[in-house]
C-alpha cells in the first residue's frame, strides 16, 4: 500500500467535513447577529434558545459529512452521481436559508425553501441509505431537526408578519 493510498480515505474524510464546514460558514455569515434578533422575535412557547441552534448545527454537519464519506468510500463521485448532486443541492439550500431568513428577513420564502430542504434531505437519505444504511441513518437527525425548524420557522413567519413578511 503506498502512502497516498493509505492516507486517501483520512484525506477524503477531512474534505467532505471541510466541504460541509464551508456550507456551514456561509450560513452562518447571514446569521452573525441571528442570536440578538431571534431574541426579538415573537416566539412560541416551544421555540430553543438560541445558544441550542450552534452546538445543534455543528453536530449535524459533521453527520453529513461522515455520511458523505461513507458514500464516496463506496464507489466514489463517478458511481453515486445522482446522490451526490443531491447532497450539494441541499447544502446551498440549507446555506440559503440563513440568508433568507436571518440577513433578508424573508419568512415566506426561508419557508418555501426549508420545505424544498426537507424534500432533498429526504431523497439525499433515500439515496445515501442505497449505498451505505449507516450513511442515510446519519442524515436522519438532520431531518428530523429541519422538520422542527420548518414548523419553527412557520410559527415565527406568522408570529412576525411586520418584520418577516
Amino acid at each position: 500500500m503506498t502512502t497516498q493510498s493509505k492516507y486517501r480515505p483520512i484525506l477524503a474524510l477531512v474534505g467532505w467535513l471541510v466541504l460541509c464546514y464551508l456550507a456551514s460558514g456561509i450560513g452562518a455569515a447571514a446569521a452573525v447577529q441571528a442570536s440578538d434578533f431571534y431574541g426579538e422575535l415573537i416566539q412560541p412557547a416551544w421555540a430553543p434558545a438560541a445558544w441550542l441552534f450552534g452546538p445543534v448545527w455543528t453536530l449535524l454537519y459533521t453527520f453529513m459529512g461522515i455520511a458523505a464519506w461513507l458514500v464516496w468510500r463506496v464507489g466514489g463521485l463517478q458511481n453515486n452521481r445522482p446522490a451526490f448532486a443531491v447532497f450539494l443541492v441541499q447544502l446551498i439550500i440549507n446555506a440559503l436559508w440563513s440568508w433568507l431568513f436571518f440577513a433578508w428577513y424573508l419568512g415566506a420564502l426561508a419557508f418555501v425553501d426549508i420545505v424544498l430542504l426537507l424534500v432533498l434531505i429526504a431523497v439525499n437519505i433515500v439515496l445515501f441509505w442505497r449505498v451505505s444504511a449507516w450513511a442515510g441513518l446519519l442524515l436522519v437527525p438532520y431531518f428530523l431537526w429541519v422538520s422542527f425548524a420548518s414548523a419553527l420557522n412557520f410559527a415565527m413567519w406568522q408570529l412576525n408578519p411586520l418584520i418577516l413578511g
